[in-house]
């Protein structure tokens, strides 16, 4: 019975009248939990406005930017054009093992330029992978693929970690000699 009551009440509507304006309700005739109050609510069921985010103006669907911490914060002209005038970034990383040295384009994260010495021509050639003259052969190879590539310019700063010495050195100055110029950013 109360199946088909509420059927019923559902497919016809129930009006109530709040205010001056007549809108769609559903009576609950429940005394102790409601005291047998008129209940509505909003007509949208998974509209546009039950997304909207904290400033109320644009669905959740669309990706929010991060809001920075200090709004007024000045960002200075070097800052947003540096990644254009100086496009490509080495970056080389030497494990107990192996020696990978790459040039990435800042802007699309592209790499250009990839030589290491797990790759299989560098492999049959060299007698240790991971000493210095394994490094001067990845920097020549490195130079070699980016001046096909088109890139003879790059810029070098070291990880936190890493100090410009040894086998980063020998890497670097490897691209030096064979023609790639390497702007070095030491902090």
């Amino acid at each position: 019975m109360l199946k088909q009551a509420l059927g019923n009440a559902w497919n016809k509507g129930v009006y109530g009248h709040i205010g001056e304006k007549l809108r769609s309700c559903f009576y609950v005739p429940a005394i102790g939990i409601h005291n047998g109050q008129v209940h509505s609510a909003p007509r949208s069921f998974f509209g546009v406005e039950d997304f909207l985010d904290d400033n109320n103006s644009r669905p959740y669907t669309y990706k929010k930017e991060k809001k920075s911490k200090n709004p007024q914060k000045h960002v200075s002209f070097k800052q947003r054009t540096e990644a254009y005038m100086e496009p490509f970034t080495l970056d080389v990383l030497i494990s107990k093992r192996f020696v990978t040295a790459s040039l990435t384009h800042r802007v699309t994260s592209r790499q250009v330029a990839v030589a290491g010495t797990n790759s299989k021509d560098i492999k049959a050639v060299l007698r240790s992978r991971s000493d210095i003259p394994a490094c001067l052969a990845v920097g020549s190879i490195l130079a070699e693929r980016a001046r096909e590539a088109d890139v003879y310019t790059a810029s070098y700063t070291p990880r936190d970690r890493d100090k410009f010495e040894g086998k980063i050195r020998a890497v670097v100055q490897s691209l030096i000699d064979n023609g790639i110029d390497v702007k070095i950013y030491l902090d």
